[in-house]
């Protein structure tokens, strides 16, 4: 949806997070859910476990969800999600906090999610401030400045020029990670910061490449420097070498120039 210079976008999920731990069987620390709980009932006590495949050899591993739990405690929903190895639980569980704190686990998050706009991957050079909420289907921790580069396809060093103006404001700071919905406004106003009024390419950071058009020939280069500061566009050698000066000199008047100089002799009467 988008209404005006309001626009919406949306992180949305495309994986669930890893499982970091090591194997006790492999040298694998990449973990997956197998899709199934693991309960057990001793008397009126119960016992759950999340089950997890070892992503390099396979082996099935248990994280405590439950330990030594009175049955009547449970909740009865939550019994027959664990029973029925429900998926929504597993996924809940799988992307827990709490409880990979708990068992002393990390969360991979890489690949897990994209970023949905309904903006187009340009700069906003519009004259009014753009809105913009981003929504998160999973609380996958991203980065702003991440989010930012993707869904206005600009350069990180755009960004941050742009954040420094005032051009782009956030709740947040560039290198805070993200899990809740947050709203941020774009200023399209102005000249962009990567162009002047000649519309020459003034700074070309490490992430974009440009070419420059030269006799009718196109050569790469990186970033723009002060034209007096360096020759620029050299592309044919000395006639000469280095030693050789440029203009003509008189080293002494009975001898030639530096250089030489060819005279051809004309026909003279005597």
């Amino acid at each position: 949806m988008n209404t005006g210079r309001k626009a919406l976008w949306v992180v949305r999920e495309s994986g669930l997070p890893a499982v970091v731990k090591p194997c006790t069987d492999c040298s694998g620390t990449r973990h997956h859910p197998s899709g199934k709980f693991r309960v057990n009932a001793n008397g009126k006590l119960l016992d759950v476990w999340l089950l997890l495949c070892c992503a390099a050899c396979g082996r099935t591993s248990k994280v405590p969800v439950c330990e030594r739990v009175r049955v009547q405690s449970l909740e009865p929903a939550c019994r027959l999600a664990y029973q029925a190895n429900d998926p929504a639980m597993v996924r809940e569980l799988i992307m827990s906090g709490p409880l990979a704190a708990k068992n002393g686990y990390r969360l991979d998050w890489t690949g897990t999610w994209e970023l949905e706009t309904d903006t187009p991957l340009c700069p906003p050079d519009g004259p009014a401030p753009r809105r913009v909420l981003i929504s998160f289907d999973l609380s996958a921790p991203v980065r702003v400045e991440r989010l930012l580069t993707l869904g206005l396809g600009l350069s990180r060093a755009e960004v941050r020029r742009r954040v420094a103006d005032g051009r782009i404001r956030l709740p947040l700071a560039l290198d805070a990670k993200a899990h809740q919905d947050f709203e941020f406004t774009v200023d399209g106003s102005g000249v962009p910061a990567s162009r002047s009024d000649s519309g020459l390419v003034d700074v070309v950071d490490d992430e974009e490449r440009h070419t420059a058009g030269l006799g009718g020939r196109q050569w790469p280069r990186g970033e723009v420097e002060d034209a007096d500061h360096h020759l620029h566009g050299v592309i044919r050698r000395l006639l000469h070498g280095a030693h050789v000066v440029a203009v003509d000199e008189e080293v002494h008047a009975a001898r030639a120039p530096v250089g030489g100089v060819d005279v051809e002799a004309g026909h003279v009467d005597r």
